[in-house]
């Protein structure tokens, strides 16, 4: 096909129409797989001639919603033209359920023949940021890139370069991230990160509470009772993940689901769940009431917590800790005089008094009751506090465990052993907090191991970031919190001299480019990868062969052939092979990996045929049962052993303002109290978005169509400021101001709002952004401990234009 033809033929025959897609994808929430394949080629395709089932190619989705969906693909005359469901099937009813795409999976192909893929090897020409670049030659942009890596590394030293946070690419191998890792360790290393924007609260804290997740996903068909709090597994762990698909089977048996979240969740929609509208941050106020309730209620597992937990009471606190820090003394008000009754909780999280109670004797009296966490409610200003507080509720009332019960964290599960491409140690040691990496351009050389920074490895950083790689992540703009403070900082190239982007498309991050290079997409490579994503996999866990299903467009290249001539022209060529001559010896590397820890594991050959393989439990995973029945013999992996209501540890940071030794409500800045609510009297969420993942696809028209970016807003909220459903309005703060469409529902709560995160930043000439890009009224403040990212801790006023 022309490459004329690739951006401007329309579909003009479909198994699956344009209107009925639609259609279908609205009235389904955008969660529900499709039974039928959709033909999604840019050609005209004899609808007619049905795709046998031998030439269908598996190949995968990498992207970082943790899924791993298996696609099945047919390829018409060079052109992918159909895109089918996990063509694996179930054997017997109670196998693990299939790893069917979701919409976004069933669009990879509009994203692949995007109009705005990168074509060719591109050199910034205008102000960094612009998006001005001419085009240039792949010896020219390599040998541009060499020479500025051995100019900054003889100019400022190694501990100057940086390899940014990244998701949208999640491939193991030499596909992914690990050749641009490999290549620069071996040239002398580079300043590394720490934790992620995902879940850095969340894996701060777990070693000083729990020391790990919970049972498998599966084991919700076991409870009596399920309680999310803050949890959209149906939209965010749908898919591969399956958690979503179990949460609907738990639904079906008849098992009673609760959703405590600010939002009506398509999770709460499809599993009828009864909601508790909540304002966003006040959680711990809530589960401090219903441990308070439960307590005079004595409705909890006094001896449990005696014999498996520290600091639950007084009597089992640390020798040296203070009295009345327990949680028995925070909730009965010991220390601070403020009892935690639901009448407390009632004006700070905006659920009724009565219903605390009710929800306190539903939880403590169905056991086994699973309560489950998103992560959501962790990206917020004090993200540590409610990852500790849920647990201690699991504990207490018995469900630490137990079958159909669990320790109040995210579901635990399988991981495939697929080998990946060996690391070489990085010479330099300093890790930066992931969220703090405009510090490291601004201020790298005062960035410490001390409370503002919490730099690991080295007691300080030696240098100020001058060159900075960035591979498939939009994290560079849109991703991060106050765009335009972050906008700031990159356009000034004499701090921040060198930025090179590897990507499929032209994201906002991408503009900021100095070389910007065209990267292959899944469906032009010959890869592996593993089913595990994060670890709510229930019990099952597979690898997939990426077939190379069409030759790679325009001037695009694999990351791998990028490292490997960047290495030649470093001097490290041979020490980057390591003898390999080629990326497919590396990937015969991974699967021998595979074969030894799975002894019937195909060999390369035979993987290509079968496309997936796929190892399951035959029972579900019921995290910590030991322990529960022997601490002594099986203890925790915290500090102490124990279930760590009280942290020694967090103690020992001395600030218990901000970093308690137990769980605390912590009123938030921008929170439901906060008096800037005067000027900026609406909080504002930054959901996930059901046509992305994360930023990628919202280039993606389909998608677009079906799902278009608009702003949640309460019918009592706009009524008062004269806005209707699908008026253009202005959501701003002090960090800047968004225009895009209301969409008025109730499935916020009043006072809450939401601007699904990843919409592409879209300035106009007066710099306001015209795509609903939630970034730019989101703050750069880290939370205390974790220095996590707080990016639904919002106040934002909202006006009709």
């Amino acid at each position: 096909m022309a490459k004329k033809n690739l951006l401007t033929e329309t579909l003009n025959e479909t198994l699956l129409n344009r209107r009925s897609f639609l259609k279908w994808s609205s009235a389904l929430g955008g969660t529900a797989a499709l039974t039928g394949g959709v033909n999604v080629g840019l050609k005209a395709v004899d609808k007619t001639a049905p795709a046998s089932e031998d030439k269908t190619l598996t190949v995968s989705c990498y992207h970082n919603c943790g899924g791993r969906c298996v696609l099945g693909a047919v390829v018409k005359e060079g052109t992918v033209s159909r895109i089918v469901a996990d063509p694996s099937k179930e054997t017997k009813p109670d196998d693990p359920p299939r790893a069917i795409p979701c919409l976004r999976g069933r669009s990879q192909t509009r994203r692949v023949y995007a109009p705005d893929r990168l074509k060719y090897p591109l050199k910034r020409v205008g102000k960094r940021g612009e998006g001005k670049f001419e085009r240039i030659s792949w010896d020219e942009a390599l040998d541009t890139i060499a020479g500025e890596m051995k100019r900054i590394k003889k100019q400022y030293g190694n501990e100057s370069f940086y390899f940014h946070y990244a998701s949208g690419t999640q491939w193991k191998g030499p596909d992914g991230r690990p050749p641009i890792r490999r290549l620069m360790r071996l040239f002398g290393g580079y300043t590394d990160y720490y934790n992620t924007y995902s879940t850095a609260c969340y894996r701060a804290v777990m070693p000083y509470i729990t020391g790990g997740s919970g049972n498998s996903a599966n084991d919700v068909l076991n409870s009596n009772l399920i309680v999310l709090f803050g949890d959209n597994s149906v939209v965010n762990r749908n898919g591969g993940d399956n958690f979503g698909c179990y949460l609907l089977d738990a639904k079906k048996k008849g098992v009673k689901i609760i959703s405590v979240d600010p939002m009506l969740t398509d999770t709460a929609v499809a599993t009828e769940a009864e909601w508790i509208p909540i304002y966003p941050g006040t959680d711990v106020a809530l589960i401090a009431a219903l441990s308070h309730v439960i307590v005079e209620e004595d409705l909890y597992d006094k001896q449990f917590m005696k014999t498996h937990a520290v600091g639950f009471d007084e009597d089992t606190l640390p020798p040296d800790a203070l009295r009345n820090s327990s949680w028995i003394a925070y909730i009965k008000g010991n220390a601070d005089g403020v009892e935690k009754t639901p009448q407390w909780a009632e004006k700070i999280t905006g659920i009724p008094a009565n219903r605390i109670i009710q929800l306190a004797r539903q939880i403590a009296t169905s056991k086994p009751v699973a309560m489950f966490q998103g992560w959501g409610w962790q990206r917020r200003a004090y993200g540590e506090q409610p990852v500790r507080a849920l647990p201690v509720l699991a504990a207490m009332t018995g469900n630490f465990g137990i079958k159909g019960g669990g320790p109040g964290m995210r579901p635990s599960g399988k991981r495939f052993p697929m080998g990946s491409m060996p690391l070489p140690p990085n010479p330099v040691k300093g890790r930066i907090p992931v969220f703090l990496w405009p510090d490291f351009i601004t201020r790298g050389t005062e960035m410490t191991d001390g409370p503002r920074d919490r730099v690991k490895d080295v007691k300080r950083i030696k240098a100020n970031m001058k060159f900075m790689w960035n591979h498939g992540g939009n994290t560079i703009i849109n991703q991060h919190s106050d765009i335009n403070l972050t906008k700031k900082i990159l356009e000034d190239d004499s701090k921040l001299e060198f930025i090179v982007v590897v990507d499929n498309n032209m994201t906002p991050s991408a503009k900021f480019a100095d070389i910007l290079l065209p990267e292959t997409t899944s469906f032009e490579i010959e890869s592996l990868l593993t089913g595990e994503g994060h670890t709510e996999k229930g019990t099952v866990a597979w690898a997939i062969f990426n077939h190379k299903l069409i030759e790679p467009l325009y001037e695009s290249k694999e990351i791998y052939w990028m490292c490997d001539q960047l290495a030649n022209r470093l001097g490290i060529g041979d020490q980057f092979r390591d003898g390999h001559k080629n990326k497919k010896e590396w990937l015969l590397d991974m699967v021998a990996e595979a074969r030894k820890k799975i002894p019937d594991f195909p060999s390369y050959e035979e993987f290509r045929k079968m496309g997936v393989y796929k190892i399951k439990d035959d029972k579900p995973t019921i995290a910590f049962e030991n322990f529960v029945k022997d601490p002594k013999k099986y203890p925790l992996s915290t500090p102490t052993g124990k279930i760590e209501v009280y942290s020694p540890h967090l103690a020992s940071q001395n600030d218990p303002k901000e970093i308690p030794a137990i769980p605390k409500y912590i009123p938030e800045w921008e929170g439901v109290s906060d008096p800037l609510r005067k000027k900026f009297p609406l909080l504002m969420v930054t959901a996930h978005a059901v046509q992305r993942s994360h930023s990628t696809f919202d280039n993606v028209d389909y998608l677009q169509e079906a799902h278009p970016q608009a702003f949640w807003i309460n019918p009592l909220d706009a009524g008062k400021r004269g806005i209707k459903n699908g008026d253009q309005i202005k959501v701003f703060n002090d960090r800047g101001e968004v225009h895009l469409p209301a969409f008025v529902t109730n499935r916020v709560r009043p006072g809450v709002t939401n601007m699904p995160q990843g919409a592409w930043y879209t300035p106009d000439a007066k710099g306001i952004d015209t795509r609903g890009s939630a970034n730019v009224l989101t703050k750069y403040y880290p939370t205390p401990f974790a220095k996590g990212n707080p990016q639904h801790t919002n106040l934002v006023q909202v006006e009709k234009i």
